[in-house]
């Protein structure tokens, strides 16, 4: 393999193609959430709405468990074959999963099928988001100059949050403009999932067009890599350190994530009292607030070092939590919850924005797929996938504050980290590769 001269254009357009790709992905793993309650009855027995809703549910659940087996899948295939090659795998596995849950019958014309082919669609969604992380980040760590890493990595949240706020417009323009509530239930939920599957043949072409990284081709062309050692476990066990390294930065920044995008919609509702609508407009607005900060922050790390954005997140997560979700609980109108809510996402800027290179530049070139996205992909499985499940026992059981004190203490193992880990940006494995 030979790599065409990287010129800036080509350059900008090999990490906008891969950008852009993330976005679908995101977009139609949110697509099956924000529709779930109207095609829940098209796929399960007209038993009661609840029980459908709680199959659903049951189903995104198991889209998130095996987004670490994409996470090992895609990031053993991106270190063996290319990165090039994982992202369009990536996106064509999220297309055809997307297009199958568009196209199945429902239960009344072809019974348990239905229902087996919605799990089949969401496994392979979960394979593709689980595998998109890690090789989009190792990509765009990659491709970007060392001068503009932070920046242009910042970019991997910047769509990630883009494909949130598509998914809840679809449905927001279905709802309001275009169906009736009787149309949405009996064919309208259809509609986001073809979008996404021509959202996605879309990104496939563009990624067709990317350039592979310098980074691995030189490593292919230089024999640096053995093929067999490439991608995989025994190759990433070397590295404990920087596996490790990638948990305990992850562990506080997910769930911090996870509480303040997710679950805050349910949280406005049920434990601030605010209405469905006015907690949904909440969440879009800072959702969109925030995902301009990310460039921003990526910038500041790369004027100022990866490691200070980290201790920043770790010391205001773990001083403010408390405060800043006991407000939450007791606010009075919408605008303090705006600038509540807004607070806190500055806060978990500081995280999400550089989280992706931080990882990138752990690893050498051999196993950075595999060591960004599996890792990752455990720990999300563990704590963000989990954190509204948590929140929730705690509120049943009586000690909702019991919750804020969970997400503290997990910012603060991670603030552990930050203060024993070096600074990526100065100690990079991706410019040592470039050496």
């Amino acid at each position: 393999m030979t790599a065409a001269p990287l010129t800036p254009a080509r350059r900008l357009r090999s990490i906008f193609s891969g950008s852009i790709g993330n976005l679908v992905e995101w977009y139609d793993w949110y697509a099956y959430a924000a529709f779930s309650l109207y095609f829940a009855q098209a796929f399960f027995p007209a038993s009661d709405p609840t029980s459908q809703l709680l199959n659903t549910s049951a189903i995104f659940a198991v889209g998130f468990l095996m987004r670490p087996l994409g996470g090992w899948l895609l990031g053993r295939y991106a270190d063996r074959h290319g990165r090039r090659r994982a992202l369009m795998l990536s996106v064509l596995m999220m297309c055809t999963g997307s297009l199958l849950i568009a196209v199945t019958p429902g239960y009344a014309t072809i019974g348990i099928a239905a229902p087996a082919l919605l799990v089949f669609a969401r496994l392979l969604q979960g394979l593709s988001v689980g595998g998109e992380y890690g090789a989009s980040a190792t990509y765009l760590s990659e491709m970007a100059t060392r001068e503009h890493r932070g920046f242009w990595s910042s970019f991997q949240y910047v769509t990630l949050v883009m494909g949130h706020l598509l998914a809840l417009l679809v449905l927001i323009a279905l709802q309001r403009v275009f169906l009736s509530d009787a149309q949405l239930r009996e064919w309208g939920w259809r509609i986001p999932f073809v979008i996404g599957a021509l959202a996605a043949v879309t990104a496939l072409w563009l990624r067709r067009g990317m350039q592979e990284t310098e980074t691995f081709v030189r490593g292919e062309q230089g024999g640096a890599r053995q093929q067999q050692r490439q991608g995989t476990l025994r190759a990433l066990m070397q590295h404990p350190r920087a596996v490790l390294t990638v948990v305990g930065l992850t562990m506080g920044g997910t769930l911090a994530f996870y509480t303040y995008t997710t679950y805050m919609h349910k949280f406005l509702v049920n434990s601030a009292g605010l209405d469905g609508r006015t907690a949904s407009l909440l969440n879009a607005s800072t959702l969109f607030v925030y995902m301009l900060m990310q460039p921003l922050v990526g910038l500041l790390s790369d004027r100022i070092g990866r490691r200070p954005v980290l201790i920043a997140f770790g010391v205001l997560g773990t001083a403010l939590t408390v405060p800043i979700l006991s407000a939450l609980q007791d606010v009075q109108t919408a605008t303090q919850a705006f600038w509540l809510i807004l607070c806190a996402l500055t806060i978990v800027s500081f995280y999400t924005a550089i989280n992706a290179v931080v990882k990138a530049e752990l690893f050498p070139a051999e196993v950075r797929a595999l060591g960004v996205g599996l890792p990752y992909a455990l720990t999300v499985a563990v704590f963000g996938g989990t954190a509204e499940h948590v929140a929730l026992w705690f509120k049943q059981a009586g000690i909702e504050r019991g919750f804020y004190w969970y997400v503290t203490a997990c910012i603060g193992v991670s603030l552990l980290v930050y203060l024993w880990m070096p600074d990526t940006q100065r100690t990079s494995r991706i410019d040592h590769d470039a050496d």
